[in-house]
């Protein structure tokens, strides 16, 4: 999760994607090399997805998740959650292949959305900001 002062950046899927195609995600998801640490893969993923380097995540937990992803596939992973601070002049470069858009959103208008259209956004999204809100943005409230 990629923070700017009160915003988070949410990605929207590439159509191409074999899963979860034009819903929209948290910042970037890690997929690890084996052998790689959680952060390097951090970093890796930011800059391979969205084109973003110079910023240091840090590691806000794990968790566990399962959910349904449609079309009788589902995800159970166990989940490294990063957090970081943007600067306000971030550059964002989406790889088409990856992302199809981008949006920086506060945490009450993503909450407000979700609830109109949760099926808008991806269901480890869903399940991130359901179970786990504390975990990635302390107790208090981003605006």
């Amino acid at each position: 999760f990629l923070m700017r002062g009160n915003a988070i950046l949410l990605q929207r899927r590439a159509l191409g994607k074999y899963h979860t195609p034009g819903l929209w995600a948290n910042t970037c998801c890690t997929h690890p090399h084996w052998g790689e640490s959680p952060a390097a893969c951090a970093e890796r993923r930011l800059r391979e997805e969205l084109g973003i380097t110079g910023v240091a995540p840090r590691l806000a937990g794990q968790v566990e998740y399962r959910a349904d992803m449609g079309g009788g596939m589902t995800e159970h992973e166990v989940v490294d959650i990063f957090v970081a601070e943007a600067p306000t002049d971030i550059a964002v470069a989406p790889n088409p292949d990856e992302v199809m858009a981008v949006d920086w959103v506060g945490l009450p208008a993503l909450m407000a959305d979700l609830a109109a259209d949760p099926g808008r956004f991806t269901p480890w999204l869903r399940i991130y900001l359901r179970d786990h809100r504390d975990l990635l943005f302390g107790a208090g409230e981003v605006s």
